[in-house]
């Protein structure tokens, strides 16, 4: 879309500052009320911005199949959220720098469901020490932070060992190298029924919904 177009190459190259909607119109050829009508105010602008510019990222890169190992798959996840955000910091600061209490960015959560997707596998595969909730939103944190962090710095200085270290640390915390019934105890071992009970059909709705509520207490039961 034109105005999304516009509005990403002001962000680029000013910042939030530089995306009043007057600039916006002006750049992209429409009358301001178009915009409004559009996106609704201001902020539906700059959501629909950051979904727009994660969703052309992506479509840039080559899709990658999922490998045998899904912990290796994640690194790869992790390095390619660190990356977009290097290659986009107004884009990613958009949305990740400015968080809202229950009302996070769209573009964050679908960022997140992908995240969703890495950990759900690495769940199915037996590899998972906690909890698919827990993993995802510590890996989120440490990934969103890791980049912030970086973005932050003079590109001289930016190491990303610092990522590197970061990732293998969170990698460390949740994941397992064998698969986790035989290493864990009770806590991986429902964390691994918990990841394939969608797939059973000997239990009714009922009977999974409340195995699913027992086997989500015991992998949230960590020291």
């Amino acid at each position: 879309m034109r105005i999304l177009d516009a509005a990403a190459d002001l962000l680029a190259e000013g910042g939030r500052e530089a995306l009043s909607t007057r600039a916006v119109s002006a750049a992209a050829g429409v009358q301001g009320p178009t915009i409004y009508r559009l996106f609704g105010d201001k902020r539906g602008l700059l959501d629909a911005l950051a979904t727009h510019g994660l969703t052309t990222y992506l479509r840039r890169k080559t899709k990658r199949e999922p490998g045998d190992d899904p912990v290796a798959d994640l690194r790869a996840g992790w390095d390619l959220h660190v990356g977009f955000g290097l290659a986009n910091p107004a884009l990613y600061a958009l949305m990740y720098g400015d968080p809202r209490p229950g009302s996070p960015n769209p573009a964050a959560l679908a960022a997140f469901e992908v995240l969703a997707g890495h950990i759900g596998r690495i769940a199915r595969a037996g590899r998972l020490r906690v909890s698919e909730e827990h993993a995802a939103k510590l890996v989120h944190a440490a990934g969103s932070g890791t980049t912030l962090t970086l973005i932050g710095l003079p590109a001289a200085a930016r190491d990303l060992k610092l990522s590197d270290l970061a990732r293998e640390a969170v990698i460390a915390a949740i994941t397992t190298d064998a698969p986790v019934p035989a290493s864990t105890g009770p806590v991986g071992a429902a964390v691994a029924l918990r990841a394939v009970l969608p797939e059973t059909t000997a239990l009714t709705k009922t009977e999974q919904s409340l195995l699913r509520e027992w086997l989500d207490r015991i992998a949230n039961d960590t020291p």
